[in-house]
């Protein structure tokens, strides 16, 4: 399809513009005077020929610096650490960063895995000791310096810059489509959430390892990958549907030297602390192993569902059993996340056209959040450049925001009641907001897969001819092994004579 066709897509062939192609936009845009015109698209006129100092990039890198500011601004009253009279719940600014400074034993001048067990994988262990352990030793001589103020606003500021730099690396990938980056850069979850804890670590990493993928460069993504899920597990995941989408373009000599690269890196970034403090660094797997359902899930739900629908308090519903027996737990949430990914790669080989890489990776990674027995508050934002980069629509995303805005509201009441021992409302409400964020995550993956089946209401190929992150992907022909099997699918039946008499 020729961009210089598309709706959306300016004279040049060059830059979308949501205001004509998003339906969503287009309608809302009305409010304001109707979509841009040939003034306002001057911003996206090609380098070189640009008047104007706001371009959309720096438009869209301003905004994700503002919400960043004003997540700053909300958490606050949390900064100095004296969290009296439950004021991290009343003001919604609780934070793991500031809580694990001390808990983690940082302020007395800990080493991670060295002398006290980390509840992280190891690159957010060292992470938090490379920016802790400089903050002790200052402020060990100087007692008037608030350590956990200085360690939260420096990790506030480097996971601050790795976000606008998640959000380069969106604008880097989709050049013709800068605005869809302000999709993550406005997220009112990156507002609520950014710095709650370490998240931002792994989603920069990964970025990156997408953006190199994307520039053909298979070890250097694979470097970066590995590091990402040395940092929090879920980038690993993405490897998944590099090696699926690789084996149906007959490209799987990058794909495994990605995952090679991958692999390596992880262990080595796991080898000295696991080999000197096993103990120590064995922590995070073992506290996954034996946690039971956590606040939120699908299994929450359940449990909730049990104490209405069983009338015999002495029988256990089957997901209060499930919380009884972890190991099951454990089993049938590692095989239905299992069966969504085998599912995810029998899609990807039955589609009509070969799905984009961004597309399954946020597939994937939704199934393994919809499945998890946990799924704490800000593992949001491991979905949000993963769904711009799949399905940049403005509708239901801003449904799903709606929807994450209200879990994060009603999952401070439950922690304000936990702390009181005060309700703050019944319990069906916070049931009710986990049911509705689980909702719209479940329907933006029936979006995405109605799109991965029909190509052609996909709104990054209206304006890319096939996929701006595939790599060595990008406009390749699927396999010759793929046209025989779909030939020998369509050969019909042979018919039996009919008989002669």
């Amino acid at each position: 399809m020729s961009t210089q066709s598309t709706p959306g897509i300016d004279d040049a062939g060059t830059t979308d513009h949501p205001s004509r192609s998003d339906g969503f936009v287009r309608g809302i845009s009305g409010a304001i005077g109707g979509p841009l015109g040939d003034h306002a698209t001057a911003l996206d006129r090609p380098a070189g020929q640009e008047r104007r100092f706001w371009t959309a990039v720096r438009i869209v890198l301003a905004l994700a610096c503002l919400t960043l500011a004003l997540h700053w601004v909300q958490k606050s009253p949390c900064q100095d650490g004296a969290w009296q009279n439950n004021v991290q719940y009343t003001r919604f600014c609780y934070t793991d960063v500031l809580a694990l400074y001390y808990a983690e034993g940082l302020n007395e001048g800990k080493v991670p895995y060295r002398d006290h067990p980390v509840e992280y994988p190891v690159l957010t262990g060292y992470f938090m000791g490379a920016l802790g352990l400089p903050v002790h030793a200052v402020g060990d001589g100087d007692p008037s310096i608030n350590q956990g103020q200085w360690f939260y606003n420096l990790n506030a500021l480097v996971l601050g810059a790795l976000a606008v730099a998640t959000v380069a690396v969106i604008l880097a990938l989709r050049r013709r489509r800068p605005w869809d980056a302000a999709m993550f850069a406005l997220a009112p979850a990156l507002v609520l959430t950014a710095t709650v804890n370490w998240d931002l670590l792994a989603i920069g990493l990964a970025a990156f390892g997408l953006l190199a993928w994307a520039r053909k460069r298979p070890a250097t993504a694979g470097v970066l990958l590995g590091l990402a899920g040395a940092a929090k597990l879920w980038p690993l995941f993405l490897l998944g549907p590099i090696l699926v989408l690789a084996l149906r373009a007959d490209r799987l000599r990058a794909a495994l030297v990605a995952t090679g690269t991958a692999i390596a890196a992880v262990v080595l970034v796991n080898l000295p602390a696991a080999r000197a403090y096993p103990d120590n660094w064995d922590r995070f797997f073992e506290l996954n192993t034996t946690r039971p359902i956590d606040w939120g899930t699908l299994w929450y739900i359940g449990r909730y569902l049990d104490g209405k629908v069983g009338n015999d308090p002495a029988r256990l519903g089957p997901f209060e059993w499930l919380n009884a027996n972890i190991p099951t737990l454990n089993t049938l949430s590692y095989v239905l996340f299992g069966l969504a990914c085998l599912g995810v790669a029998v899609l990807a080989l039955r589609a009509p056209r070969r799905p984009r890489l961004g597309q399954l990776a946020f597939l994937v990674v939704a199934a393994f959040l919809i499945f998890s027995k946990v799924w704490s508050q800000q593992f949001v934002l491991w979905l949000l450049p993963l769904v711009v980069l799949a399905r940049p629509k403005w509708g239901a995303f801003l449904a799903w925001q709606i929807a994450e805005v209200c879990y994060f509201v009603a999952f401070y009441g439950e922690l304000l009641g936990a702390a009181t021992s005060r309700p703050v409302f019944p319990e069906g409400v916070f049931v009710l907001a986990s049911a509705l964020r689980l909702t719209t995550v479940v329907v933006l993956c029936v979006l995405v897969i109605r799109e991965i089946l029909h190509p052609e209401r996909d709104a990054v190929r209206a304006t890319y001819p096939d996929d701006p992150d595939g790599g060595v992907l990008d406009g390749a022909p699927d396999a010759p092994w793929l046209d025989r099997w779909r030939r020998r699918e369509a050969k019909p039946e042979p018919q039996p004579e009919p008989a002669t008499t």
